[in-house]
């Protein structure tokens, strides 16, 4: 059917194209046409000054937003499709209900389609466990590799999603440790990983303690300090609990939530007078921050140390009636 379009020369081309989405008159759902020396805008209306004519133009193929709209699945398990996935790197990882795991490969492959950066896709094959805290992974589509570069906050990060826990959903909360870090501070991350603390905390401190049991880890957050061209941080290979009061920092880190508990006496026993702890935990929603607060105060007092909180929140839901929580304090 035919439509209204705009005919103007090509040298005109791009000025008549800004004016007539200025004017909200561009039909932007169609291709723009060319005929010889001429361009052809399809438009909604006509408009003064323009030579108007009739033709027919080639609608635009929108492409779609979301794997779920193009995905091969039976139209009753389509409910239960996930409405995210994480994304580190170039790999998408995605957790799927056991309905929908034979459909893993049409899920992979309808992901890749709409997302053209992802180049590999995984299911989560077991939850994180273990003492370097990684899970299985079932390869669903695209390449089959597990290393990559993730970019967050202004950093790279080179990781292996097999062998090491990363998340990026915490970056936000990163970000927000490094503004409330203070220039050429000494900073003790207990439980580094490939550095996603670490390195960006480099950027601000005089020097970055940075540990962890994993040895693939720690090779990792090596080759992320040439990445990113830090060299004051300072990778420790090994249990924690060795380091423990070795070291005196302006500022703890603890981002080990189901254990950071455990380790509550190790760092405290890191910080200096005055310094301040960011302790991760995971919570019900009856009580989110009381239970962990108490348990703060309780080993702190044992080492005649005493706490003050100075900011408590949410960071992200965990699972049903749970939370990933953060409790700042300062320790005297």
């Amino acid at each position: 059917m035919p439509m209204l379009g705009i005919k103007v020369p090509l040298r005109e081309g791009e000025k008549v194209r800004r004016k007539l989405l200025e004017l909200g008159v561009l039909a932007t759902d169609y291709k723009i046409k060319k005929d010889g020396k001429f361009l052809i805008f399809p438009v909604k209306s006509p408009v003064k000054g323009f030579e108007v004519v009739e033709s027919e133009f080639e609608p635009v193929k929108k492409r779609p937003s979301s794997y779920r709209e193009v995905v091969e699945v039976p139209n009753e398990l389509r409910t239960l499709l996930p409405s995210s996935f994480d994304i580190i790197g170039d790999i998408a990882i995605i957790e799927l209900p056991v309905e929908l795991v034979s459909y893993g490969g049409n899920i992979g492959e309808a992901i890749l389609e709409v997302h053209k950066g992802i180049k590999a896709v995984f299911m989560k094959g077991s939850k994180v466990s273990g003492t370097f805290r990684v899970r299985e992974l079932l390869h669903l589509a695209g390449e089959e590799r597990t290393e990559t570069i993730h970019r967050e906050n202004h950093i790279k990060l080179k990781l292996d999603v097999a062998r090491v826990y990363y998340t990026p959903r915490l970056a936000t909360e990163r970000m927000r440790v490094f503004e409330k870090a203070k220039e050429g501070e000494i900073i003790f991350d207990m439980f580094a990983g490939v550095g996603p603390y670490a390195v960006l905390l480099a950027k601000k401190a005089g020097l970055v303690f940075a540990c962890d049991i994993n040895p693939w880890a720690v090779k990792y957050l090596e080759e992320n300090k040439k990445l990113n061209k830090v060299e004051n941080v300072i990778p420790i290979l090994g249990d924690v609990r060795k380091v423990a009061g070795q070291i005196k920092a302006d500022r703890v880190i603890m981002n080990l939530p189901k254990f950071a508990h455990e380790f509550l006496r190790e760092a405290i026993l890191s910080t200096k007078s005055g310094g301040v702890i960011h302790y991760y935990g995971f919570s019900h929603e009856e009580n989110l921050f009381e239970v962990h607060e108490e348990n703060i105060k309780r080993v702190a007092e044992k080492l005649g140390r005493s706490v003050e909180v100075i900011d408590e929140r949410v960071v992200r839901p965990y699972a049903p009636y749970q939370y990933n929580v953060a409790i700042d304090f300062r320790v005297f």
